[in-house]
C-alpha cells in the first residue's frame, strides 16, 4: 500500500457492504424480474471482461481503470447473475441469503488478512490514506476489520438456524452487514467527522437488530432503551467534536495534534470537549458509567445479536478511542501539563469498569445477563491499554498492542459464548444456571466448547485468553502501572467464580427434571465449534497476532520502542 492507494484498500469494508446490498437484491427479485436482472448482470460482466482484455492487450488503462479493476467488475457481475439465477421466486431463499452474508464476511476477513500479510512481509509498506486523509488503512485498522469480519461470519452462520420461522430474514442479514460495514469504517476513520459518521452507520442498524424480535416485549424494550441512550450519547459526542473543532479549527486527527502542539488558550473548552469524546467512547464500549444499556440490550436481543454487539461493536468502539487519543491528543504528558490528564480518566474508568462489571456478574442468576456484565468487565481490562500510556514511553506499544490482542481473542471466545446461549435458546432450555444442569450429558460437544470459552475468558490456559491477559498485565507493569495489573488480576480471579458456576451446572449438577433437546441445528453448532477451535488454536499460534498488534500500536504511538522481539524472544 502507499499513501495514494485506491479505493480497493477499503476492500474489507466494501465486501461487507456489497454482501448486504446483494442480500437485499436477492430478496427483492421476483418471478418477472429474475431473468432480466440475471441477463443484464451477465451482459455487464461480458463488457467488463472485454474491457479487461483490451487493457491487458494495450498494456495501459481503459476508462481510467486498469486490468485488475475491469476483471474484478466482470467477476462480480457474473457472480451477481449466478446468485440471481439461484433465487426461487416462490420460496424464502433462507439458505441463499445466509450463504451470501457468510461469504461476504469471509471474503472481508480474507482481504484484511491479505493486507496484513502484505504489511508483515513488505519492509517499505505504508498506510493508505483516502479521501483527503479522512480514512486510513494501516495495520491497526486492518486488524480491527478482521475482528469485525470474523464475528460477522460466525453470527451470520449461527443466525440461519436461530431465525428459523421468523420473518424479515433478508433484512436481518442486511442490517448485520451494514452495521459491520460501519464498524470497519470506524477502524479506518482518521477524522472526527468520519468517526462520527461511521459510528452512526454502525449504531443505527444495531438499534433495529436488538429489537428484531417484534413479538417479544423484552426485545422491543431493550431496543428502545438502546436507541434512547445511544441518541443521548451521540449528542454528547457530537458536541464534544464541535468543542475540539472550535479549539483547533480542524477535525482531521493529525491536524488536531499539530494545532495543539504549541498549546492552546482554550484549555477549558478543549478539556470539556475531550471529556465528552470519552463519554461517547465509553458508551460504545459499554464502560462505566455509560454501561447501563448493555445488560438490558444483551438480554433482550436475539442471542446472535448480543454476540455481535458485545464483540464486534465493542472492538470498533475501542479502535476509534485508540486512534483518537494516540494520534490527536498525544503525548499524554503534554496534555497533563495543560491540566487535561486523559490518562488519569482512563485509569479511573478501567478500575471502576472491570470491578463493577465482575462484581455485578457474580450476583447474576441469568446466564445471558451474567455474560453481559462480564463483557463490561472485559471492557475494563482493555482500557488498561489507554490507562498505561502515561508511563514508560518505550512500553506503550506493548500495553496498547496487548489490548488489541485481547480484543482479537475476545472476539472469538465471547462470540462463541453468546452463540452457545443462542443454541440453548433454540432448544428451549431456560436462561438460569439451574436450567443448565445436566446439559453436558445432553450436548457434550457444545458444552465442551462453552467450557473452553468460559475458562479462556477467565484467563486459564485452555485458550488464547490466557496469553492476551498475561501480555496485557505484563505491559501495564512494564509501563509502571503495576497496580492496574493487580486490579485486573484480582478481577480475573473473581470472574473464575461465576464462569465456573456455568461449568459446574453443565457437567456436575443433576437436572431437576428430565428433558430432551429438539434437533441439532447445523449452523449454530458449526459456529460454536468453529469459535472454540479458533480460541484453542490461537494459544499456540498467538505470536503472529501479538506481533501484528504490537506493530500496529508502534505505528500510531510516538516514541514507542519496538518491544516485539524483546518480549517474545
Amino acid at each position: 500500500m502507499s499513501s495514494h492507494a485506491s479505493l480497493f484498500a477499503l476492500g474489507p469494508a466494501l465486501y461487507l457492504a456489497a454482501a448486504g446490498l446483494m442480500v437485499l437484491v436477492l430478496d427483492s427479485v421476483g418471478r418477472t424480474t429474475r431473468l432480466p436482472f440475471a441477463l443484464g448482470s451477465a451482459t455487464f460482466g461480458v463488457a467488463a471482461g472485454g474491457a479487461a482484455a483490451v487493457a491487458a492487450f494495450t498494456g495501459g488503462t481503459l476508462l481510467g481503470l486498469g486490468v485488475g479493476a475491469h476483471a474484478f467488475a466482470a467477476a462480480s457481475a457474473f457472480a451477481v447473475a449466478f446468485l440471481v439465477w439461484l433465487v426461487d421466486p416462490e420460496g424464502s431463499n433462507r439458505l441463499l441469503v445466509a450463504s451470501v452474508a457468510v461469504a461476504g464476511a469471509v471474503f472481508s476477513l480474507g482481504n484484511a488478512a491479505y493486507y496484513l500479510a502484505y504489511f508483515a512481509t513488505t519492509s517499505d509498506a505504508s498506510a493508505a490514506l483516502l479521501f483527503g486523509d479522512q480514512l486510513i488503512v494501516d495495520q491497526m485498522s486492518l486488524l480491527f476489520m478482521a475482528i469485525a469480519a470474523s464475528v460477522t461470519a460466525l453470527v451470520a452462520l449461527a443466525s440461519y438456524d436461530y431465525l428459523e420461522g421468523h420473518a424479515y430474514q433478508a433484512e436481518y442479514y442486511a442490517l448485520v452487514l451494514l452495521a459491520a460495514t460501519g464498524m470497519s469504517l470506524m477502524a479506518a476513520a482518521n477524522s472526527l467527522a468520519t468517526v462520527f459518521v461511521a459510528m452512526e452507520l454502525a449504531s443505527l442498524p444495531s438499534f433495529a437488530l436488538v429489537a428484531f424480535l417484534k413479538k417479544n416485549r423484552g426485545s422491543v424494550e431493550a431496543g428502545l432503551k438502546y436507541f434512547l441512550i445511544g441518541a443521548l450519547s451521540s449528542s454528547f459526542f457530537a458536541y464534544g467534536i464541535s468543542l475540539v473543532y472550535a479549539t483547533t479549527g480542524s477535525l482531521q486527527l493529525e491536524a488536531v495534534a499539530s494545532s495543539l502542539s504549541g498549546g492552546t488558550e482554550f484549555v477549558g473548552m478543549l478539556g470539556i470537549g475531550m471529556l465528552m469524546l470519552v463519554g461517547g467512547f465509553a458508551y460504545k464500549t459499554a464502560s462505566v458509567p455509560f454501561h447501563f444499556w448493555a445488560p438490558e440490550a444483551y438480554e433482550g436481543a436475539p442471542a446472535p445479536i448480543s454476540a455481535f454487539i458485545s464483540s464486534a461493536s465493542k472492538a470498533a468502539g475501542f479502535v476509534i478511542a485508540f486512534r483518537v487519543f494516540t494520534v490527536a491528543f498525544t503525548p499524554a504528558g503534554f496534555f497533563a501539563s495543560l491540566g487535561i490528564d486523559w490518562v488519569l480518566v482512563f485509569q479511573i474508568l478501567a478500575v471502576v469498569t472491570m470491578t463493577l462489571g465482575n462484581f455485578a456478574a457474580a450476583t447474576q442468576e441469568n446466564v445471558k445477563r451474567m455474560l453481559a456484565y462480564s463483557s463490561i468487565g472485559h471492557a475494563g481490562y482493555v482500557l488498561i491499554g489507554l490507562a498505561s500510556l502515561g508511563g514508560v514511553a518505550s512500553q506503550g506499544d506493548t500495553v496498547l498492542g496487548a489490548s488489541m490482542m485481547h480484543l482479537f481473542v475476545y472476539g472469538f471466545m465471547n462470540t462463541g459464548a453468546f452463540l452457545f446461549i443462542a443454541l440453548v435458546e433454540y432448544w428451549g432450555v431456560g436462561r438460569t444456571f439451574e436450567d443448565y444442569a445436566g446439559l453436558g450429558r445432553k450436548a457434550p460437544v457444545a458444552c465442551a466448547a462453552m467450557t473452553v470459552f468460559l475458562f479462556s475468558l477467565a484467563g486459564l490456559p485452555v485458550g488464547a485468553g490466557f496469553l492476551s491477559k498475561y501480555v496485557l498485565f505484563f505491559g501495564a507493569v512494564s509501563a509502571g502501572f503495576w497496580w492496574l495489573a493487580a486490579v485486573g488480576a484480582i478481577n480475573s480471579a473473581l470472574s473464575l467464580y461465576y464462569y465456573t458456576r456455568v461449568v459446574k451446572a453443565m457437567w456436575v449438577e443433576e437436572p431437576s427434571e428430565e428433558y430432551e433437546l429438539q434437533g441439532r441445528p447445523t449452523g449454530l453448532y458449526a459456529a460454536v465449534v468453529a469459535a472454540a477451535v479458533v480460541t484453542v488454536l490461537l494459544l499456540p499460534g498467538f505470536f503472529p497476532i501479538a506481533e501484528t498488534a504490537i506493530e500496529a500500536a508502534n505505528a500510531v504511538l510516538p516514541n514507542a520502542g519496538d518491544t516485539t522481539t524483546a518480549f517474545f524472544g
